[in-house]
C-alpha cells in the first residue's frame, strides 16, 4: 500500500484470534462507504470461514477484480448477531492528502503516509494560504484512521510544522538499527496554531507526527488515544525467493517516550459522538493484540483504558447532533477550539 494504490475494499486489517480484525477503513473506500468500523471482526468471506487462514490468504480473498463484489460476515461488539455486508471491490487509488478551508481555518486530512505525502502536505499549506489570500487562523491536521506508512514521509510532514529539533528516533539492539531524524530550519506555517486529531486507528507514522508535535508543544493533540504501533520492521531476503520480516527497533518521540503499546495520549480527549455506534463499540489497539510487543516502561492497564470512560461534558447523542447539522463532532470541536485559541 505504500505506493498509493491497490485493488480491494480499502481497509487495514490484522489477524486476531484467527479472524480478521479491522484496524481502520480507508476514507472514501468501498469499506468506508459500506459502514465498516475499526474493531469489526470479519468472520466469513463469501460465506467461507476466515478462521484457519493466514493473514495473506485472507487478504487475497478480499482482493479481486475491480467491480466484482465480496460478501463479508461481520461481528461487531454491541450487536447481538453478526451481519452481512456486500462490498464492491475497486482500485483503491489513495489520495493521501486532502485539504479545505472552513471558518478561516485550514484543514489538512492525511489518510496514509504513502509516496509524496510530505510533498502534498506542503502543497496543501501553500494552497490554503492562496485560497484565503492570507495566513489562516490556524491548521487542523486530521490523522484519524490513518494507519501510517512510510517513515520518511512522516518525517517530512512533521518537518513542515517545525523550525528545529528532533522529530523521532529509532533504537534497536545493534548500533546500525539506531537513527535520529531532526527538523530543518523553516516552519512553513509561520508558527500558526495547530490542532492534531487522532483516534484509535491512528498508527505508526501518524503517531510519529502527533508525538513530535506534542513533545515540542507545537500542536494540541485532540481526540482519542492512538493505536500504539511503535515498532520498526526490517525485511531480510532469504535464498529461496522469500523474505523474513523482523522487528528490529522501536520508535521514540523527542522526549524519549516509546510509542509502542501505549500510543499517544491526546491533550484533550474528545469522543466521536456523531458515530451512533460509538458508545457500544470498543476501541481496538496494539495493546489488545495477543503476543504484542510490550512497552519497556510497564504500562498501567487501567491508565491505558481511562479514555473509555464517559466524560460528563459530552452527553449529546448522535441523533441530537444530526438535528444540529453536526456530522463530525470531533472536527466541529476542533474548529470551535481553534476559534477560541485565535480569539
Amino acid at each position: 500500500r505504500i505506493d498509493g494504490n491497490y485493488p480491494g475494499i480499502g481497509a487495514s486489517v490484522v489477524l486476531d484470534e484467527g479472524f480478521l480484525k479491522i484496524v481502520a477503513p480507508t476514507e472514501g473506500s468501498p469499506a468506508w462507504d459500506a459502514g465498516i468500523k475499526p474493531g469489526d471482526y470479519v468472520t466469513h468471506i463469501d460465506d467461507k470461514i476466515v478462521y484457519g487462514d493466514t493473514l495473506d490468504q485472507a487478504v487475497a480473498r478480499l482482493r479481486g477484480e475491480p467491480g466484482t463484489s465480496v460478501k463479508l460476515t461481520v461481528a461487531r461488539e454491541g450487536r447481538d448477531e453478526p451481519f452481512d455486508l456486500v462490498i464492491k471491490r475497486a482500485v483503491i487509488d489513495l489520495k493521501p492528502v486532502k485539504w479545505k478551508v472552513q471558518d478561516g481555518i485550514g484543514i489538512i486530512d492525511i489518510n496514509e503516509f504513502s509516496t509524496d505525502t510530505g510533498k502534498d502536505v506542503r502543497a496543501a499549506v501553500r494552497g490554503i494560504k492562496t485560497a484565503l489570500g492570507r495566513n489562516p487562523i490556524g491548521y487542523i491536521i486530521d490523522l484519524r484512521s490513518d494507519p501510517g506508512g512510510n517513515l520518511n514521509e512522516a518525517v517530512t510532514v512533521t518537518d513542515t510544522f517545525l523550525d528545529s529539533g528532533q522529530i523521532v528516533s529509532q533504537r534497536g539492539r545493534f548500533p546500525y538499527d539506531n537513527a535520529v531524524f531532526v527538523a530543518n530550519k523553516g516552519d512553513l506555517t509561520d508558527g500558526a496554531p495547530i490542532i492534531v486529531l487522532i483516534d484509535a486507528g491512528s498508527a505508526s507514522a501518524s503517531e510519529i507526527v502527533a508525538g513530535a508535535l506534542q513533545d515540542h508543544k507545537r500542536a494540541v493533540i485532540m481526540g482519542e488515544r492512538s493505536f500504539g504501533k511503535g515498532s520498526v520492521q526490517t525485511w531480510q531476503q532469504l535464498s529461496d525467493n522469500s523474505a523474513l520480516k523482523l522487528t528490529t527497533a522501536r520508535y521514540y518521540t523527542p522526549s524519549g517516550r516509546s510509542i509502542q503499546e501505549g500510543g499517544i495520549e491526546p491533550d484533550i480527549a474528545v469522543p466521536q459522538l456523531s458515530d451512533p455506534d460509538y458508545a457500544k463499540r470498543p476501541r481496538f489497539r496494539e495493546s489488545d493484540l495477543k503476543r504484542h510487543l510490550v512497552n519497556e516502561v510497564k504500562a498501567d492497564r487501567a491508565e491505558l483504558e481511562k479514555d473509555e470512560n464517559t466524560d460528563p461534558r459530552f452527553k449529546m447523542t448522535a441523533e441530537e447532533l444530526k438535528t444540529q447539522g453536526i456530522e463530525d463532532f470531533q472536527l466541529r470541536y476542533a474548529l470551535d477550539t481553534m476559534a477560541r485559541i485565535a480569539a
